[in-house]
């Protein structure tokens, strides 16, 4: 294992009000430098961002030079937050994203959905990956418009339209009450699976699809907290009882690790978890279920980490020095992602409203390894090793940036989203749900 020297320092020194100036400070530091990925790689004429860029052993530099829908949403939502640190001006703000409206509404769409990729220098579709409908990434599109059209009243017509016009009716199966992975639109299919699992990333589409009115709300009580307790594939026998919210019977399941009782994702990583209340106010409004799962998920990654002996915790897909591959706190899974030592520092970020102090310390860590250079934390490194992939995913520098400005301000970009219609009309879903896990 890498040795990593102790800073002089303490932490544990300094008073609790002085590590929360010494944290704010450090976080206004990152947002500036991590949205300067986004001064630098977002293309003046469309308002698009390239999907990723890497660099070799020499410095070189190779852009991924397209796009997909949640780039897009955390793009804009990006660029809010930045506006709110004060790192742009208000009309520098809208005016990149009056740029990324004005190119959305020229691009092809499939009932109002957005395709998969697009190429960031025209808007055209990017067909080398196929023609894909994803549910998933519409809705982090759509939450970024909404949270648009709030933040800038001058752009809601423009955002709002656009969102009006994508139809989730078109991905949902009412036998099954549950949302379409997504569609091919040069194969015509559906996938074969549907988004089944609850606690998961694309919550917030089945959120804003109800809140919309595209899919009725039994559609929330109809996707699984835990897989029912005969399916004996998933990695635990889950707990936990039923009980019945607007007519439909839900199996409250859990699962436990260390007398931790949690809801799991599909495959344990950060931002399956936490990933959503970047616009959710699952920790405000959800106390007694997707709020304290948040915590309890938070507080189980730290802990594995520590017991399979990493010195960085936070672990969530993010790219190598490969590819890209998804990696967990594997017991927080239904069918948990592998964990060989790899650390994405966009975890760390996720975490902030959960576990500041935490978060705090595991910054100081990451920095350590390296892994802090121009554009912020490059996308991540393996704490087993000590090698560092030398990349960033506007995704991941989307992520980070949202939620240091929700930790700075108070939740901004989650006040936004819920002032509008179809942020606040779902509300009472996440208050009356409880969980089987205090």
């Amino acid at each position: 294992m890498l040795s990593v020297a102790v800073p002089t320092t303490s932490l544990a020194k300094q008073s609790p009000k002085g590590k929360e100036i010494a944290l704010s400070k450090q976080l206004e530091a990152i947002s500036k430098k991590t949205y300067r990925y986004f001064e630098d790689f977002t293309v003046e004429e469309t308002g698009l961002t390239y999907d990723a860029v890497r660099y070799d052993e020499n410095g070189e530099m190779t852009a991924q030079k397209h796009t997909s829908p949640t780039n897009i949403g955390i793009y804009m939502m990006s660029t809010i937050a930045a506006e709110e640190a004060g790192h742009i001006s208000r009309d520098a703000a809208v005016d990149k994203i009056q740029t990324t409206l004005t190119t959305l509404e020229d691009m092809e769409k499939w009932n109002g959905l957005f395709y998969n990729w697009y190429n960031t220098s025209d808007g055209s579709l990017y067909t080398d990956w196929g023609e894909f409908i994803s549910t998933v990434d519409n809705g982090w599109l759509s939450a970024g418009l909404i949270v648009v059209g709030q933040a800038y009243p001058e752009l809601y017509d423009q955002s709002n339209e656009i969102v009006q016009d994508m139809d989730y009716s078109t991905l949902y199966t009412p036998e099954v009450g549950q949302m379409r992975g997504g569609y091919d639109v040069a194969a015509e299919s559906y996938t074969s699976h549907h988004y089944g699992a609850f606690y998961t990333e694309p919550r917030v589409a089945s959120y804003i699809a109800i809140g919309k009115g595209d899919v009725p709300k039994e559609h929330w009580w109809k996707m699984y907290r835990t897989m029912p307790d005969s399916w004996d594939w998933q990695a635990q026998k889950p707990e936990g009882y039923t009980t019945t919210y607007d007519g439909v019977e839900v199996f409250e399941g859990h699962y436990s690790y260390n007398d931790k009782k949690y809801v799991p994702s599909w495959g344990g990583s950060m931002f399956e978890a936490l990933m959503p209340p970047l616009v959710l106010k699952e920790k405000e409004l959800g106390k007694d279920a997707l709020g304290l799962n948040n915590q309890r998920h938070a507080d189980i990654q730290i802990e594995y980490a520590k017991e399979e002996g990493y010195e960085a915790w936070g672990m969530s897909p993010a790219a190598t020095p490969e590819d890209y591959s998804e990696f967990a706190a594997t017991p927080l899974g239904m069918d948990g992602y592998k964990s060989d030592g790899t650390v994405t520092p966009h975890a760390t970020f996720l975490a902030l409203e959960y576990a500041p102090m935490e978060a705090f310390k595991n910054i100081q860590q990451l920095k350590r390894f390296d892994t802090y250079s121009k554009y912020g934390f490059l996308d991540s490194v393996n704490v087993e090793t000590g090698e560092v992939t030398n990349a960033y995913l506007a995704l991941d520098q989307g992520m980070t940036m949202v939620s240091i400005i929700n930790y700075l301000k108070d939740g901004v970009i989650r006040d936004y989203f819920h002032e509008s219609d179809i942020g606040h009309a779902p509300e009472e879903l996440l208050i009356k749900e409880e969980f089987s896990i205090k």
